[in-house]
């Protein structure tokens, strides 16, 4: 009996049987409830399901793939998102909860940014909601890619396309049925089942093998299979010998997290704001220990596996191969099913936030603002085929590798930063900030970081998120000051969420 197989069919079984579950309890219930959870959730879940829809698949073998392959310089990316994480945990969580909620009981990024400024015209909403829906999909894409992976490794008799198709539709199933409630709590399991495999992997590797330190000075090379060029992958001597372009790069990572829906959206889950200091302990912990293991991964990686992986390009299996050399068939099956637990609880929770945006963002306000909450709901679900459709057919013709999940990964990751990041600090934390200053903000970010990844990544090393950042906070700022102050409405909206005796 094949006991990997066993063990995949038993957790798909489980995430299925949560949609089906939400399915049932909240039929009748409205958009609120769907897209956000009612504001219900609880501390463990929230922080949890944050982290484990941020990291995707790409922690478990984009980013040990890229680390085992190129060195130690790829490490500040791990770093740079460590960062991310405590500052987005620290100072937004909470105050989006409080501001979300006073603009309105907004429900989504773009309706917050809306109502932040008490707007009329829905030009911002549908500007974030196009840039959603451009970059949710290309994400999606890349999770559909290392989902498809984990299938063809353990079922090698399966077709690729029907290996994604297959992964596709039991995300598509509980994320159609169960809403936001269903994609927290499969979030949550799937954060810790991540978390377990992860500090599994190199606790019994350094137990129990020996370590060829040579191999970390040895310069392997492949033949690329979508580009036919040839790949070098020399490690490096340390994380302070990498480059200023590796180091700048990694760390401008950590800025996406400021722009990031589908885990800004889980700060506005929260039942209350005083709920948030345990939620970002437990979130913080998350993170730190998940992103040391997998820097660990790959070190070790490079000492064990280097000679089978990086000579025919399987840097990205790197994880599933010490998987298999460590532990027995139906423990190595659940260990790898957090591979498709990483790739679907990233997914699930863009193609909700895809959704939600659409429905909410452009369908209700322009085409029925009449619309009730039943026909709402079935139109976010149509939303959730469509951007999957869309994304099982871009992964399809994705190049092959680590890199294409990665590539993936930081082109929407860039694309949500630049636009998203630095409007939303402002909108936290400056009351002069006015909704001109936030249309430029979300433009000029969005604008720059497509230009620099088209003409300027390439000949300066510079990931595209650090100037898209950049540009979209000095539009903003330079647009709100030439721009009128804020009515008082707006500024009413800003006081009421910064009152510390609030905690609704």
């Amino acid at each position: 009996m094949n006991y990997e197989v066993v063990a995949f069919v038993i957790y798909f079984l489980a995430v299925l049987t949560i949609g089906i579950v939400f399915f049932i309890r909240g039929r009748g219930s409205g958009e609120k409830d769907y897209f956000l959870g009612g504001r219900h959730m609880g501390a463990w879940v929230t922080a949890l399901s944050a982290q484990a829809s941020d990291m995707s698949a790409w922690l478990l073998m984009g980013l040990p793939g890229s680390i085992l392959a190129f060195g130690f310089g790829q490490m500040w990316i791990g770093i740079g998102l460590a960062l991310g994480t405590i500052a987005n945990w620290i100072f937004v969580a909470k105050r989006l909860r409080k501001f979300s909620r006073a603009a309105g009981d907004a429900i989504t990024l773009p309706q917050y940014l809306s109502r932040r400024f008490a707007a009329t015209s829905p030009v911002l909403q549908i500007i974030c909601a196009i840039i959603f829906l451009v970059c949710f999909t290309i994400y999606v894409a890349s999770s559909f890619v290392a989902g498809t992976s984990v299938f063809t490794t353990v079922f090698p008799a399966l077709p690729e396309r029907a290996a994604m198709l297959i992964f596709a539709l039991i995300i598509i199933s509980y994320t159609f049925l169960g809403g936001f409630k269903a994609v927290c709590w499969t979030d949550f399991f799937q954060g810790l089942l991540m978390l377990c495999a992860l500090l599994a992997v190199p606790i019994v590797a350094a137990a129990t093998l020996k370590f060829e330190t040579s191999a970390l000075t040895q310069v392997y090379t492949y033949t690329d299979a979508a580009s036919g060029s040839v790949v070098e992958c020399s490690f490096g001597t340390g994380v302070f010998d990498a480059s200023i372009q590796d180091i700048l790069s990694g760390l401008a990572w950590g800025l996406g997290y400021f722009g990031m829906p589908h885990i800004l959206v889980r700060f506005m889950s929260i039942e209350k704001p005083s709920m948030v200091k345990k939620s970002a302990t437990v979130a913080i912990i998350w993170v730190v220990l998940a992103l040391t293991a997998t820097c660990v991964i790959a070190y070790m990686g490079r000492m064990v596996l280097a000679e089978e992986l990086l000579t025919v390009g399987a840097q990205k299996t790197v994880f599933i191969a010490f998987v298999r050399l460590l532990f027995p068939g139906l423990l190595a099956g659940l260990l790898m099913a957090a591979i498709v637990a990483a790739s679907m609880s990233t997914a699930d929770s863009q193609l909700l936030v895809a959704s939600s945006s659409f429905t909410s963002d452009i369908y209700k306000p322009l085409f029925r603002k009449d619309a009730d909450d039943k026909e709402i709901l079935w139109v976010g679900r149509l939303v959730v085929l469509v951007v999957a459709v869309i994304a099982f057919f871009i992964a399809s013709s994705k190049g092959s590798g680590a890199q294409a999940i990665m590539d993936m990964v930081e082109n929407a990751w860039g694309g949500f930063g630049s636009a998203f990041g630095p409007v939303v600090l402002l909108s936290l934390f400056w009351k002069r900030f006015t909704y001109k200053g936030a249309v430029a903000g979300v433009v000029g970010g969005a604008v720059v970081d497509v230009l620099w990844y088209i003409f300027l990544t390439d000949s300066t090393g510079i990931y595209e998120l650090l100037p898209g950042f950049i540009a979209g906070l000095i539009a903003a700022v330079v647009v709100t000051l030439i721009d009128k102050a804020p009515s008082s409405e707006v500024v009413a909206i800003y006081d009421k969420a910064v009152d510390m005796s609030n905690d609704d």
